[in-house]
């Protein structure tokens, strides 16, 4: 049976400041789906709220729109799947594998406090699934506990955008607040790479994160690596 893979993304397509625009940062979805593609992993996409997942029109530009990005803005099949995000009341966490968080600024605004997503989070991990993310997509896990009522995140190594990658991207007056020190006030061991920008993945048993948008292939071969070691420790091989 085929591994299932489920893509979180944001319905907040703006800063506090509606004429600021801002969204999904696409090749975080794009690339992360091209490897669990060519894996064979089946993939379905839910959202805070369900329907349309706005875009980050940064993240739109060249160079940062590659050709498998760009597959995703020419392709009416892929831009129906962006238009028709599920709810997460309609999403069965027992029919997953693995759980990966997108990033891109709004969904500092929707992921953190949604019960949802919490739910099928805790789900998915506590059935021995994955829990993944890559860069603002670790806000999702900020809040996210347990069955005991432990936080996920606590005492666990883990990455995500870094504030000075916030600082140099010009927007940390427009965030809501600073993302890696709450990561770190809620116990998690905060990592990230030794220069801005530069691709990191850390993988601490089945939490799978990733820093930045240059991390979200490598934070998905990861995965790919993992489900492959779960899947023989499930059979005994």
């Amino acid at each position: 049976m085929a591994k299932r893979i489920l893509h979180v993304v944001t319905n907040r397509g703006h800063y506090a400041d509606p004429s600021q625009p801002t969204g999904l940062w696409l090749s975080e979805l794009a690339h992360a789906w091209h490897i669990f593609e060519q894996a064979g992993y089946e993939q379905r996409i839910v959202s805070p709220e369900g329907g349309v997942s706005p875009l980050e029109p940064r993240s739109l530009k060249w160079p940062l729109a590659d050709s498998t990005t760009k597959e995703w803005l020419t392709d009416p099949a892929r831009q129906a799947l962006l238009a028709t995000t599920a709810k997460p009341g309609e999403i069965d966490a027992a029919a997953f594998d693995t759980i990966y968080f997108t990033g891109g600024h709004g969904v500092m605004w929707d992921f953190p406090g949604n019960a949802g997503l919490q739910k099928i989070t805790r789900e998915i991990y506590e059935r021995g699934g994955i829990v993944s993310s890559v860069c603002h997509g670790y806000c999702g896990l900020l809040n996210v506990r347990l069955g005991d009522g432990a936080l996920l995140v606590a005492g666990r190594r883990l990455t995500g955008y870094a504030w000075i990658e916030e600082v140099l991207a010009g927007v940390s007056g427009k965030v809501p607040y600073n993302a890696e020190d709450e990561m770190k006030r809620r116990g998690g061991r905060y990592e990230k790479a030794l220069l801005p920008f530069v691709s990191k993945t850390v993988a601490d048993g089945r939490l799978i994160t990733g820093q930045n948008p240059g991390s979200a292939k490598a934070t998905a071969k990861a995965v790919v690596q993992s489900l492959g070691s779960t899947s023989k420790a499930a059979t005994g091989l």
